[in-house]
């Protein structure tokens, strides 16, 4: 059986930004982006224009993605919700 290749690409700003969190959260972030990706599970939603991107929720984080393609995304941001929106 073939090993699926799945690819996230995290932009500079995303990466400082899950290294500022908390272990334990960051842990769950990167789980739920894993779940998200190869299972389709999880809370998304895509947002209204201006912003083009997918929302993930991950307990009080927002984590902002594109879709690239079915097994490939791009990260551009995770964010506390009092802040994700601003």
């Amino acid at each position: 059986m073939s090993e699926v290749k799945k690819s996230v690409i995290w932009a500079p700003e995303a990466q400082a930004q899950l290294r500022a969190i908390d272990r334990a959260t960051a842990l769950d972030i990167l789980h739920a982006v894993d779940d998200y990706l190869t299972l389709g599970k999880g809370d998304a939603k895509k947002l209204r224009p201006p912003r083009g991107e997918l929302r993930l929720r991950v307990g009080d984080y927002r984590v902002f993605l594109y879709q690239l393609a079915p097994l490939s995304i791009r990260i551009t941001g995770v964010k506390h919700r009092s802040q994700a929106y601003r």
